[in-house]
């Protein structure tokens, strides 16, 4: 199977990102008086054409798998923890299901290479979206986990791309113009630190963190297991190939759904570590898709800072979270629709009769 990238072509338009500026710097306030809100305003608008921009259904997306490497002792938590914790999204129990409801966001849960099977729910014909306050889980299953990449390949070829056309169709089912993205899979930090070290050079060491909770010595275990991966793939510099090499599903079928998001102008609210690892990805192969992510936090995991870096991205939240699950972008998301009202709803000084500053 080929792997088949949607094209995403650049929204940059200048004249209307002035005309959003100035809109903005008319409002009753002194100019940039409202920091950050003002910029995340101008962005939104900018990713939805709109100047008058309105945030509809929003999805949660939970991105779900396992990893071969994890058999390697390089996390604190045992495999099983992934299949139960996507039972507990399903229950309504995670940080992300509390969250989602306490912001009226749809919750919906991918299952892209658990290595188990879940029981067959109310709710899972393909043409059922989720019920007001009720997660859907969506069977996308390529692989019960990856392969162990230290070893060979994480996926063959055939299985990226089937993941990656899995999240482009994924989005297609889905309503609403944003996107939050999450993601669950035990080792899944030790993949995006691989993603980050091999496309953009760094040390993996200087990446690499605690995950799920590692002490120091099982950090410095953990670093000489990664480092033992990239010397196994040294030879690879495609993007498709590092990712399939050294990837997750999870992060693949994560690609694919930020690539047809991007195509489609959703806002798409990036969470932490890993999260961004697909959103780095899918700039390798799309750069454009970066023009419509918004990044709610910085992560707690150290590479997660270096990774924000290299994609120039301001986070919205510096709260040390790194939980996953879309945890950090529910947290954020309430600070979308405040800006969105703002540029819509403040009145200008004119219209409101206020005077402007003096000469």
């Amino acid at each position: 199977m080929s792997t088949v990238i949607p094209e995403v072509v650049s929204i940059h338009d200048a004249s209307f990102a002035a005309h959003v500026q100035s809109l903005l710097d008319h409002k009753t306030k002194p100019v940039g008086s409202l920091g950050m809100l003002e910029q995340l305003a101008h962005r939104i608008a900018c990713i939805l054409g709109s100047e008058a921009p309105q945030l509809q259904e929003p999805q949660i997306v939970v991105f779900a798998a396992d990893h071969g490497l994890a058999a390697r002792g390089i996390s604190a938590y045992p495999v099983d923890v992934t299949w139960q914790m996507v039972e507990n999204f399903m229950a309504g129990g995670a940080a992300v299901s509390v969250l989602a409801r306490q912001h009226g966001i749809a919750l919906n849960v991918v299952d892209c290479g658990v290595a188990r099977d879940f029981a067959v729910r109310e709710q899972d014909p393909h043409d059922k979206l989720p019920k007001p306050g009720q997660p859907r889980l969506w069977r996308r299953k390529v692989a019960y986990g990856t392969q162990d990449c230290s070893q060979g390949p994480a996926m063959t070829e055939q299985e990226c791309a089937l993941a990656i056309r899995n999240g482009v169709e994924l989005v297609k089912k889905l309503p609403g113009n944003a996107l939050l993205l999450g993601e669950m899979g035990i080792g899944n930090t030790s993949t995006a630190s691989l993603l980050l070290a091999k496309l953009c050079g760094t040390s993996v060491a200087e990446v690499t963190g605690m995950g799920t909770g590692l002490d120091a010595d099982g950090i410095q275990r953990k670093v000489a297991v990664l480092q033992q991966v990239l010397a196994f793939h040294q030879d690879i510099t495609d993007p498709l190939q590092i990712l399939a090499a050294m990837g997750g599903l999870e992060v693949a079928t994560m690609v694919g759904a930020i690539l047809q998001a991007a195509v489609e102008r959703r806002v798409i609210v990036v969470d932490g570590f890993i999260t961004t690892a697909a959103v780095l990805v899918a700039s390798r192969l799309q750069p454009a898709v970066l023009e419509r992510c918004v990044y709610a936090h910085r992560s707690g995991e150290r590479g997660h800072t270096l990774m924000l870096l290299e994609l120039r991205a301001q986070p919205l939240l510096d709260w040390h979270l790194r939980l996953g699950e879309g945890s950090g972008a529910a947290t954020a998301w309430p600070l979308l629709p405040a800006a969105c009202a703002i540029l819509r709803e403040m009145a200008s000084f004119a219209s409101a009769g206020v005077a402007t500053k003096s000469d």
